[in-house]
């Protein structure tokens, strides 16, 4: 069994977190299960976030939404990929 994992992390989340979701909707077909992490709740918002997607399609693809993203100011991927 074979996963790809994209990890993102995102730094000044409130600027650059509408960026990283329009290259997510564009990369959506390859997208199939998203976990977004941030620390704190409604007036407490921590300006960083974490998303974990695990991804489907060609090896190629996988590698270009990482390239897309960490391309953003502030924002950094690691594409992952693990077998058993």
């Amino acid at each position: 069994m074979k996963k790809s994992v994209l990890l993102i992390l995102i730094g000044g989340r409130k600027e650059a977190a509408v960026k990283v979701q329009q290259v997510l909707t564009a990369w959506g077909c390859i997208i199939k299960t998203r976990l977004g992490i941030h620390d704190g709740v409604l007036d407490n918002c921590s300006d960083e976030g974490l998303l974990i997607l695990e991804l489907h399609g060609e090896k190629d693809q996988k590698e270009e939404l990482a390239r897309k993203v960490s391309v953003l100011p502030g924002v950094s991927s690691k594409l992952v990929e693990l077998e058993v």
